[in-house]
């Protein structure tokens, strides 16, 4: 998705556009070489080795340091983002994660295990049920395989997220539910329709390029991803390495985000995995998954028993639409829906449900996947003409099942053929309802479930002085 489709006139049909947006013209940190400032001439040198070298009129040489930056440097950038592969982030690759594990488990065999990492893998069901489908698995055995690789590895702990996917859940339907009660009573603090915010792609989209006009739009809901990050961390504490299994690159760029990090830099998640990545460490150990031992996965933190690998009615990506629908014509209207129909508007990826009473309609929510339908929305938002309550947003068409670091067919079968079969998978998993966690949050206090299921967004400007980069 190009950020420049942004400047285009509402009037104009937006197609063809994908759910990754290219390097721009623009970067917040420009190369900078610092050097010793002087009153002759210099020249710089590139060495063999690649290293840069001042050289004076004296003849003194003085070798330069290399610019870094990070993956932080990127999200407080305007200008060059990607939502995947255009990223390299060293800290985050499977490479970096391998290191980890085996320090670990040196420090293990050389009987020095209070000076390891206690490592922590956590799941999400769209990587397991495309690598269930890649290799011929049901999803229940690609978990236990999972388990068993990383055990290998040398991981601790392995958990899946149902838990953490009905908290955010029960978050968004309780924010939404408060938002349109305030709405009604003609104080509203936060305007609708509420926008989705589990999806990082459109996040750091939407930071970037609409800023402080969208951002009160969108949920404080974090994702299930940080809230198993941070529920673990309470448990684990300080030893913490906690390593996500995700669907796409961009849940490595909200990983790294501060707002989950704590004074002293330490994210409640410090790496984030793909299915693509996964297929790389299984190649350069020279296995398959089907040949790994499974192995148990560990219960959800402050938990008993661990859960086996369920769905929520819905989209794959979650199912927020749905959920937050049917808890809202409850609460707000006092009727349970007999059944939730989402109908296609312009495309298969918008999609429609409305609830009626009495031939008005009281409730409009929307599914819009890719930055296609993304943008029509916020098209829809600038010229006052929106008339949803609630928009579940994902940057990748089809959702999350479709994340770009999922697995691709390797034997010609097409990709919307792949997405129909990871939606089958998904719809036969056992079904869960949120409140089924609800219990997780009994203890907490408000200041303890504030810190845990909520964050929030910052408008990103654009500099004035940035460097052209020609790509």
């Amino acid at each position: 998705m190009n950020a420049m489709a942004s400047m285009f006139s509402g009037a104009l049909q937006l197609t063809n556009l994908d759910d990754f947006i290219t390097p721009s013209q623009e970067c917040i940190k420009p190369i900078k070489i610092e050097k010793t400032v002087s009153s002759t001439g210099a020249k710089i040198k590139i060495e063999d080795d690649g290293s840069y070298v001042q050289i004076r009129e004296s003849g003194e040489r003085e070798t330069l340091a290399k610019v870094e930056i990070s993956l932080s440097d990127c999200l407080a950038c305007s200008g060059c983002i990607t939502s995947a592969e255009g990223v390299l982030v060293a800290q985050q690759s499977h490479a970096e994660a391998g290191k980890v594990f085996l320090h670990n488990l040196q420090l293990k065999n050389e009987g020095k295990s209070e000076e390891a990492h206690i490592i922590c893998v956590s799941l999400s069901v769209q990587p397991i049920l495309s690598l269930a489908v890649q290799y011929g698995l049901t999803p229940q055995e690609t978990s236990l395989k999972l388990s068993g690789f990383f055990r290998l590895m040398g991981a601790d702990v392995v958990i899946e997220m149902s838990h953490a996917e009905d908290l955010s859940l029960m978050e968004c339907q309780e924010e939404f539910v408060n938002r349109f009660r305030k709405k009604e009573a003609g104080k509203p603090e936060k305007p609708l329709p509420m926008l989705s915010s589990s999806c990082p792609g459109w996040i750091c989209y939407a930071e970037k390029t609409h800023g402080s006009f969208i951002l009160p739009y969108i949920s404080q809901s974090k994702s299930p991803q940080q809230i198993t990050g941070s529920l673990l961390r309470r448990q684990f504490g300080e030893k913490l390495y906690h390593l996500s299994l995700a669907p796409c690159y961009d849940k490595k760029l909200e990983a790294s985000r501060m707002d989950f990090q704590d004074s002293l830099g330490i994210k409640d998640v410090e790496c984030v995995l793909t299915p693509v990545e996964l297929e790389q460490m299984f190649q350069e150990k020279g296995l398959r998954l089907t040949e790994v031992e499974p192995k148990p996965l560990d219960p959800f933190p402050y938990t008993q028993i661990p859960l086996p690998i369920s769905s929520h009615i819905g989209s794959g990506s979650g199912g927020y639409a749905h959920h937050t629908f049917v808890y809202a014509c409850k609460e707000l209207f006092g009727e349970v829906p007999s059944d939730v129909a989402f109908k296609p508007l312009r495309n298969a990826d918008m999609m429609e449900a409305t609830y009626e009473k009495d031939g008005k309609v009281l409730l409009r929510f929307v599914i819009a996947n890719g930055f296609r339908n993304i943008q029509n929305v916020v098209q829809r938002l600038k010229r006052g003409k929106c008339t949803w309550d609630f928009v579940e947003i994902m940057a990748c068409p089809s959702g999350c099942l479709n994340g770009g670091a999922q697995i691709r067919p390797s034997d010609g079968k097409p990709s919307k053929e792949l997405v129909t079969e990871l939606e089958a998978q998904y719809r036969q998993l056992p079904l869960r309802e949120p409140h089924h966690s609800s219990h997780l949050k009994e203890s907490w206090s408000e200041e303890e479930e504030q810190s845990i299921m909520k964050t929030a967004y910052h408008a990103i400007e654009k500099q004035t002085n940035a460097l052209n980069i020609k790509w």
